[in-house]
């Protein structure tokens, strides 16, 4: 999610938390979401890089890099509570 800037980690985290939230069926909240989208588009993209997957730049790309990250995030924390 490098070079969107803050305002644009924060949107772009919204979103994909937003998104994680409603596929997980969870309930977090604005500031949630968007902390675990954001911590989602770091862990998307250091797995993304880990595995060499080439993913398209701009909004789009860290939108999804960042809702596969949240996503499994949210799969990881549901586990460790059960």
């Amino acid at each position: 999610m490098g070079g969107l800037g803050i305002i644009g980690w924060i949107i772009i985290g919204g979103l994909a938390g937003w998104i994680a939230e409603k596929v997980t069926k969870s309930n977090h909240g604005l500031l949630m979401n968007i902390v675990v989208g954001i911590v989602g588009g770091v862990l998307g993209g250091f797995l993304a890089g880990i595995l060499g997957l080439q993913i398209v730049s701009g909004w789009l790309g860290s939108l999804v890099i960042a809702t596969v990250g949240a996503l499994i995030l949210l799969f990881v924390l549901q586990a460790l509570k059960k």
